[in-house]
């Protein structure tokens, strides 16, 4: 499976985040860093250059949506996906709009949604059994 080396999770609750970096660690993602806001994750996303985001819709400061224009704003080649409790047409036509790769439901049981990632590493990510080099 090939796994991305640098993974950003951007969640204001924290049970959330880390319930979502134990997940990324039992894959083998070595590298989780977190933040609490869209405004947070991009600062970060700007500065940590990660692999993959794994960013809530609804937040404060700068919610999810906003925060991935700015993001694919800034690298087009991003890959964000929206993990969100929410999964109306509207809000996920709306991710995809602005170029959220993926899309995963926060309610999700635990093994479909790892199922889910090893999925997404899989399509988006070289396939060799390394990290995947970051930028």
């Amino acid at each position: 499976m090939s796994i991305p080396a640098k993974v950003l999770i951007v969640d204001d609750e924290a049970h959330i985040r880390k319930y979502t970096g134990l997940l990324l660690r039992s894959l083998g993602v070595p590298v989780i860093l977190e933040a609490v806001n869209g405004q947070e994750g991009f600062e970060m996303f700007q500065r940590e250059q990660p692999d993959l985001v794994l960013m809530d819709v609804n937040m404060p400061v700068l919610d999810g949506l906003e925060a991935l224009k700015l993001i694919r704003a800034l690298d087009p080649d991003a890959v964000v996906v929206m993990l969100t409790s929410l999964a109306t047409r509207q809000i996920i036509d709306d991710a995809a709009g602005h170029g959220a790769t993926y899309y995963l439901r926060k309610d999700t049981p635990r093994d479909e949604i790892l199922a889910q990632l090893k999925q997404i590493f899989a399509d988006t990510f070289e396939s060799d059994d390394e990290p995947h080099a970051a930028p």
